[in-house]
Formats: C-alpha cells, structure tokens, sequence
C-alpha cells in the first residue's frame, strides 16, 4: 500500500527533494497536501505535476492565484496561517513532513502528532524549543519520529538493531562551513554571499547562515539530545570538512558505528519516509578512491561563539534554548536584509540569553510568550 504523505514547506529546498523522491517512487508515496508561504508558482507546479488532495497557501496575498490555477484539479486550495494546523489532521494521513523554517514548525507538528500522525522532521527548532513536549505527545499518541537532518539520519541508521545495547556517546559532524579556520578578526568583514556559499551542501539561506555560524550544529545537538534520549555530556561535535561521515555512534564496548555517503539530502529524506525499507536509488555512489583523506578536527568555540551559546542552553533546559532560537532567527534574518554584520549575530543571540527570564519548567503558553518576548530583545540589539 502506498504511504500517504503531506509536506509541510513543498517549497523550500526539503520540500522540492522530497517531492524528488516521491516522483522516483510513485508506486510507494502518494501526497495528500502540499503547503507554502510564499512561492506561488513552484507551488502551482507542484500541485499539477502530484494533485494533492489539498493545497494550503499560508500567504493570504497568493491564494487567488494559486486557487485560479488550480481550478481544473479535484484539489481543494486553502488559505490561511491557521490551515497549517489543521491540514495536518486530515484521516487517512500516514506521515506529515515537516520542513517549515524556525518556530514555525512547531504548533503544526503537534497538532499532526495528537491526532496520531507519524513525523519525517526536518525543522529541528520544533525540538529545539519544545522537546520535552513533542516528545511526550509522540509518545502519549504512539507516533515515530523520524529525522531528516543528515546527522540526526545517520544516528538513527546507526542505531538500527541496537535497541537492547545503550548509547555511551554520538559524535555529530560538521563541515565547518565556509569560514572554517578563519579568526575573529576575519569574520567582521564576511559578505553575505560569502556566507551563502557553503562548500559541501545546498540548502535554504536560514539553514546555510546557520551552518557558516556553526549555530546550526548546536540546534542539531538539541535535537539530538530530545531524538536519542540523551545527556549534554554525551553529544560531541566534531568538524569533517568532507561531509562523508554524516555521524558516528559509540557503544559501551567502545565500538563505533558510522553512516557515511555523499551529501546529498535525499538519502536522509527518502529513509525517512520509506523506514523501514531502504528504497532503491539513483542516487551518485561514494567511492573512497575518491575521497582518500577522511579528517577531523576540534570545533573553535572561540571563534564560532554559537555552538557553545548552543550547549549552554541544553544544558540549563528550560525556555532558554527557545530564546536562543528566537534570538538567533531574529539575528539571521537581519544579516540576510545586510541590516547585521555576520560577527554580530552571536553577541545579539548572547545578549538576549542574558535579558529574557528563564521559566525552568515551560508551558505551550510560556514557549510563545519567550519566543515573543526574545525576538523583541534581540530586535532592539539589531537596532543598537
């Protein structure tokens, strides 16, 4: 029976590779939705090449135009923010992936799991800000979360077979990104289109400035740490320039299992939606001839502030990684408008850290009240 599957962002750089794979498995996926902000005619296209049952234009602006060229197809055409919450509790839905950007994510992705949906996740601040929460309706609702970040893929292919024999400790590596092994110094004259050049993946430009400021490896560390069950102490951040080595786990006989491959995104989202069938792939095959040098090397936490901000915030618990994140898209975003310079971003997350209340034990309400209330303590450090 094919699995049916409702993409979250079918725009965005996950979205547009999932829909890749679903179109090289047609006999195995079928969509039941697709939704995005703002990009009106890829989803126009989208929407005639899979005919979902449903499409959801969170941008009241677009909507006409989506529904007037969508108006031959059996697709009911949705409009509306407040859509996303309830187009993901549609019957006879199998998975929802989430691949909306930021805090965003994460009122859909618990709607979908209290009404019993599985999860492809690939907005990591959906765990980032409420992982105590997500992970207790999953549970609560007997829903799986699968990963699609590549790392957080890796861990769990790893851990195929493995239920009965703990984790002593998992590695997550990171490319580096473009800046890596640059000073302090160097960093307060980076370009944002130096920033967007990342050396080994193509991604959305959030994501892509994350990983030039290594905040996206302390989001994923997070992550991990909600996805795997696990103690601050036992994640460790490791650079591999190569992003061969997607992750690595370690047992409590010291042996280490790793994923490796190419970087290519689809592989993680195509395991995801197909677990626990490996799918057949044309995807390029890794050859160690070419890659004769794997390395590794030590994060510089002095310089990339972010990932330590990161890991100080997992280990405090609380709201305080929700007003990391909030902080952090606030920073991005204003780098993006060149309204921020790159070496300033970790000072406006640092900052808002410092002066937003710590609630050590959040509600839903407490999570949006942070999130709120941080964007407009980071917003006023923008402005400084």
């Amino acid at each position: 029976m094919k699995k049916r599957v409702g993409i979250l962002g079918s725009t965005g750089s996950i979205g547009t590779q999932t829909l890749e794979v679903v179109a090289a498995h047609p006999e195995a996926f079928e969509v039941v939705f697709l939704t995005a902000r703002n990009n009106a005619d890829l989803l126009i296209q989208q929407a005639l090449q899979f005919v979902p049952s449903h499409v959801v234009v969170a941008n009241d602006e677009n909507f006409e135009a989506v529904r007037d060229a969508l108006h031959a197809l059996p697709t009911q055409v949705h409009c509306g923010e407040h859509m996303l919450a309830e187009i993901v509790q549609l019957p006879g839905l199998d998975m929802v992936l989430t691949a909306l950007v930021g805090f965003a994510g994460l009122i859909p992705t618990m709607k979908a799991l209290e009404a019993g949906k599985d999860i492809a996740l690939a907005n990591k601040e959906t765990l980032v800000v409420a992982g105590e929460l997500i992970t207790a309706l999953a549970q609560k609702n007997h829903c799986a979360i699968y990963p699609v970040d590549s790392e957080h893929s890796a861990i769990f292919q790893c851990l195929a077979g493995e239920a009965d024999n703990p984790i002593e400790k998992i590695y997550l590596t990171a490319s580096g990104g473009p800046f890596r092994g640059r000073s302090a110094e160097q960093l307060q004259k980076v370009t944002r289109a130096e920033a967007l050049n990342h050396p080994n993946w193509c991604m959305g430009h959030k994501v892509t400035i994350d990983s030039a400021s290594l905040m996206n490896k302390g989001l994923e560390a997070i992550e991990a740490k909600w996805l795997f069950q696990l103690d601050p102490g036992q994640i460790e951040v490791v650079v591999h320039p190569q992003s061969i080595v997607h992750s690595l786990v370690q047992f409590e006989d010291s042996s280490i299992k790793a994923q490796l491959g190419l970087p290519d995104m689809r592989l993680p989202i195509q395991y995801a939606l197909g677990f626990p069938r490996r799918l057949p792939s044309n995807f390029p095959r890794f050859s160690f001839l070419n890659y004769p040098e794997l390395t590794f090397e030590k994060p510089d936490t002095k310089v990339f502030r972010n990932l330590g901000l990161a890991f100080e915030a997992m280990k405090a618990g609380g709201n305080l990684p929700c007003i990391m994140n909030a902080a952090n898209e606030i920073a991005v975003e204003a780098f993006l408008k060149d309204a921020l310079e790159f070496y300033r971003i970790p000072e406006v997350v640092e900052e808002t850290m410092r002066q937003t209340r710590f609630v050590s034990h959040p509600t839903l309400d407490d999570y949006a009240q942070t999130d709120a209330l941080a964007r407009n303590i980071a917003l006023r450090y923008v402005k400084d």
